[in-house]
């Protein structure tokens, strides 16, 4: 059994994010608790709502009930980039050359490095917002589909369309799929060509008994693993066509225990899947051999999150009960 240094906080922990070897704990109080030689906190928000890593810096970014978009350092310190009066900024998305996207009601935002910022409307509200691995482009999510724009052109936007409410977006690591999740218990999937003026292709993925919350791509890009199930349901993108006509895998299946949050490995394929009663194991894609990391505790796994050499796991529930998972030893 893998060594676990316990961390109890007051409040729903959000996320909790690597920067270095220091785990961050994002508090819906509005605060940052980090684990660097001793507990520290960083007061950011009047009450936070998202907090994400920038995979382009070694930082955090973060949106509250303030109307602040707040980058906090590896140090703990906190910058404003936007802020947006008495609106509820409750998804942010980082990208490359410093852009930063958020959303309030029917808008998406890209503040750039330079501290301009371009906004896309829509016409119904976003519930989720990405940034496509390349060139300058953002997915926002909402009802009944999918608006991909060019952030550095003046072009209409491209509509995925999909009936039903969508809530939540994310790339695959080559920018060749694009995958929503809704909110009937299905995630849904487009095949987005490179031809200029090809239709994308859709791609169901149903089946779910709950609503999935967690969403999780291997390091490579040839696995999507979710949440939503009594097991982590793991898709395969290996080929051109995605998960298309193919059974995804199902790991660490527990009977009627729900899977509630899923996080990759950084270095191998190697799943953590956090569950409603605290219990955490890791998975390896290759043969479905199970460790158990954490045994069951107080509150269901909201977040995880691995450090970058991939020994250390740190996690949080959604009673505040957190901690680091050492795998080194």
């Amino acid at each position: 059994m893998p060594t676990v240094a316990p961390l109890d906080l007051d409040g729903h922990i959000l996320a909790v994010e690597f920067l270095g070897d220091t785990p961050f704990f994002a508090n819906a109080n509005g605060t940052f608790h980090r684990l660097d030689g001793g507990e520290r906190v960083s007061e950011a928000h009047q009450g936070m709502l998202t907090a994400i890593r920038d995979p382009y810096s070694d930082s955090l970014i973060s949106g509250g009930e303030d109307g602040k978009v707040l980058r906090i350092a590896a140090d703990g310190s906190v910058r404003e980039l936007a802020t947006a009066p008495r609106k509820w900024i409750a998804q942010v998305a980082a990208g490359p050359q410093g852009a930063v996207a958020y959303s309030y009601g029917k808008s998406s935002l890209v503040r750039l490095a330079d501290g301009t910022t371009k906004e896309f409307p829509e016409e119904r509200t976003v519930e989720g917002i990405a940034f496509a691995p390349k060139g300058l482009r953002i997915a926002a999510a909402r009802y009944n589909g999918v608006s991909l724009h060019w952030v550095g052109m003046n072009a209409k936007p491209v509509d995925l369309e999909w009936k039903g409410a969508h809530t939540a977006v994310t790339f695959s690591p080559d920018g060749n799929f694009l995958v929503t999740s809704m909110q009937e218990n299905a995630l849904h999937g487009w095949k987005l060509d490179s031809k200029p003026g090809a239709e994308a292709r859709h791609m169901r993925m149903t089946g779910y008994p709950a609503k999935v919350k967690s969403l999780s791509w291997s390091v490579k890009g040839k696995w999507l693993a979710s949440s939503g199930a009594p097991a982590a349901i793991v898709w395969p993108f290996q080929g051109k066509d995605g998960p298309m006509g193919k059974a995804p895998l199902e790991l660490g299946t527990r009977a009627n225990i729900m899977a509630t949050a899923v996080r990759f490995h950084p270095l191998e394929d190697i799943l953590a899947i956090g569950f409603v009663d605290g219990m955490i194991l890791a998975v390896r894609i290759a043969d479905s051999k199970e460790a158990l990391l954490r045994r069951p505790g107080k509150g269901a796994i909201t977040a995880m999150s691995w450090s970058a050499n991939g020994k250390l796991l740190a996690f949080a529930s959604e009673a505040g009960d957190c901690g680091v998972v050492d795998i080194s030893a």
